[in-house]
């Protein structure tokens, strides 16, 4: 029995592909520097949540993507 995969809207397994090779390839510097700048964009936030409503948070990101 196979197991299809699911990828978010406008992603596929070659995107995946190489999102994984650019995080194998980064250093631990280059990581950094990217999570700090992630933490300066004004169009996100961070919020911490109980790990229990993670699903949930997703669904409904991915429910707003999806109407977007």
């Amino acid at each position: 029995m196979t197991t299809q995969n699911k990828f978010p809207l406008g992603w596929d397994e070659k995107r995946v592909r190489q999102m994984i090779e650019h995080y194998d390839r980064q250093s631990e510097d280059e990581a950094v520097a990217e999570d700090e700048a992630a933490f300066e964009n004004q169009d996100q936030v961070f919020v911490q949540i109980p790990l229990e409503l993670l699903p949930l948070v997703r669904e409904l990101i991915a429910k707003h993507y999806a109407s977007v």
